[in-house]
């Protein structure tokens, strides 16, 4: 079977198009499953070009959709002919966080799915919403997940909220999509003009560029009448982490789930407490949480905003065009 190796020191001309055995038949409790279609994540970023150390030969890629080919004895969740996506945290089946590395994640720790074909166990995978392509499902695993615990697990979002979304990549698009579905306003930074005009097009209430308005939060506090928002999907980091702070109204909730201005800085924590906000570090989520993720999404038909899909071998060029920040939404690889 084709697949992409990624040999140590990383870097994308170290993504290594090869040929592996295939992996044969599921045993008690596998599923053999055809990969269709991966989507690119900044945690993929990170580990092909070497600022996520990982073994030589890893094969990358956290998300991977496709078509269940076999079953081992006891599965009873999938049958032949079935179509799954991947999970993030394959031992976070259910309950409250249990990992703080990514020892165990596909394309990180163990291998992932830049590749024709798996045998995994059946808990490593759900099924994938109705209707959607390959490529769709395969989007849901980090990022649309992500946006999902962000504002409904974490937080409990509700129609009427506000909500603010920082830039359009995957996670925040996501965000966007579900917010909208659900009732809430949402707020949308970019430094684009052109895609501040796109994500005005999925239901973008309110529009900021942020390279024109650098004191972003006394914008939001003049469009939410000095009250800031419910919720924030903070992407940046320690660059932004202030004035979503100062952004988000008394007792909010702020999503962590990135840090593309820098692993550390000054926080506020004064200004933090005195607005008895909450502070949430998250990393995707569970098992369940995709299961009910998916079953709001059947219910509700929710469609992922592809930018561009590349095949496996231009993998590198993939890389090349997220790394470069032009994307609208997210980048995917047909298998």
């Amino acid at each position: 079977m084709k697949a992409i190796t990624l040999r140590q020191p990383a870097g994308l001309a170290n993504l290594i198009l090869t040929n592996l055995a295939d992996p044969g038949e599921p045993a008690a409790g596998e599923i053999r499953v055809r990969i269709h279609a991966s989507s690119l994540n900044a945690h993929d970023l990170g580990v092909v070009t070497g600022r996520l150390r990982t073994d030589d030969g890893r094969i990358p890629m956290s998300d991977g959709a496709g078509i269940v080919e076999a079953i081992g004895d006891g599965v009873t969740e999938f049958a032949v002919g079935d179509a799954v996506v991947s999970t993030f945290f394959p031992s976070w089946l259910d309950g409250g966080p249990t990992l703080a590395d990514f020892s165990t994640t596909p394309g990180d720790g163990v291998d992932g799915y830049a590749r024709e074909i798996v045998v995994r166990p059946a808990q490593w995978f759900t099924h994938a919403p109705q209707g959607y392509s390959h490529a769709e499902a395969a989007t849901l695993t980090t990022a649309g997940l992500t946006a999902w615990r962000g504002l409904v697990v974490d937080y409990s979002l509700k129609a009427g909220d506000t909500v603010l979304v920082q830039g359009t990549g995957g996670v925040s698009i996501f965000a966007l999509q579900f917010a909208k579905q659900m009732g809430a306003k949402v707020i949308a930074t970019s430094s684009s003009d052109e895609k501040l005009e796109k994500a005005r097009a999925l239901g973008a209430d309110h529009l900021i560029n942020y390279k024109r308005d650098t004191d972003w939060a006394s914008k939001v506090l003049e469009i939410t009448g000095g009250r800031g928002v419910d919720n924030i999907i903070e992407v940046g980091g320690p660059d932004t982490l202030g004035q979503s702070i100062r952004a988000c109204r008394i007792g909010g909730h702020i999503a962590l789930i990135g840090v593309l201005t820098g692993l550390a800085g000054q926080v506020p924590t004064a200004e933090l407490m005195r607005r008895q906000q909450t502070l949430q570090g998250l990393i995707v989520g569970s098992r369940r949480h995709q299961i009910d993720m998916i079953r709001a999404i059947d219910a509700n038909y929710i469609k992922p905003v592809i930018d561009r899909t590349f095949a496996l071998g231009e993998i590198a060029d993939a890389f090349r065009h997220q790394a470069a920040g032009k994307h609208f939404g997210k980048v995917c690889l047909s298998i």
